[in-house]
């Protein structure tokens, strides 16, 4: 068991790999919407009058960024399940 095929090796980055790729791709979305709503709020709390348009811009603004985590979600979830490395590697039959 001290070394692992090189077939099974590279299974493993196949299935290991779209896991770091959620953890990393959602990492960033996260910290951009607390970074955005903080300074929405900042802005709303030095102009309240501004507060509507703060609002819709900071609106728009997390859609934008949540779509860049599902669309992570969704590259990793099409290397996780529709892997063709997976296939030719271990087959079913």
């Amino acid at each position: 068991m001290d070394q692992m095929e090189p077939g099974t090796l590279i299974a493993l980055l196949t299935i290991i790999t779209p896991a770091i790729a959620m953890v990393l791709g959602a990492l960033a979305p996260t910290i951009l919407e607390g970074l955005a709503v903080l300074k929405a709020l900042d802005g709303m709390t030095r102009q309240p009058e501004a507060a509507n348009d703060l609002r819709s811009t900071l609106i728009i603004t997390m859609a934008l960024l949540e779509s860049t985590a599902i669309y992570n979600l969704l590259v990793a979830l099409v290397l996780l399940f529709a892997n063709p490395v997976l296939e030719r590697i271990l087959p079913l039959g």
